[in-house]
């Protein structure tokens, strides 16, 4: 749980004062290669979120931003759990539907290299 806390205060504390300040970490894949991650665009997605700019949120990163409900759930699901001293859904997520969400996120870092679309823009 404590683990839990440390990342969400630090990834808040990132947030807030990258956009108060405009410094972020800058993706390695896209500096090195020019090619787009399947990451790319989250902070930049968060920070739409959070002014509630949700069609900009889903242009820099559309399978993230339709995946971030999900996220929130499972983090939701975590907090309760270890609460309640339960296993949380994420223990018992067969390995199946683990794999598949890395093979999606694969397809997708190159499909958005490949269709305009996918890459992170702004509007």
């Amino acid at each position: 749980m404590k683990k839990l806390l440390v990342f969400i205060s630090l990834l808040l504390t990132y947030i807030l004062l990258g956009s108060v300040f405009h410094i972020y970490i800058f993706c390695p894949i896209n500096e090195f290669t020019g090619l787009h991650c399947p990451g790319c665009g989250i902070t930049r997605m968060l920070l739409s979120i959070l002014k509630l700019d949700f069609y900009q949120a889903f242009r820099y990163n559309p399978l993230l931003f339709v995946m971030f409900p999900f996220f929130i759930f499972l983090l939701i699901d975590e907090i309760i759990s270890e609460f309640k001293n339960k296993k949380s859904i994420l223990k018992k997520i067969p390995n199946k539907y683990t794999y598949t969400f890395i093979f999606v996120l694969i397809l997708y870092g190159i499909l958005r290299n490949i269709i305009p679309y996918l890459a992170p823009t702004t509007i």
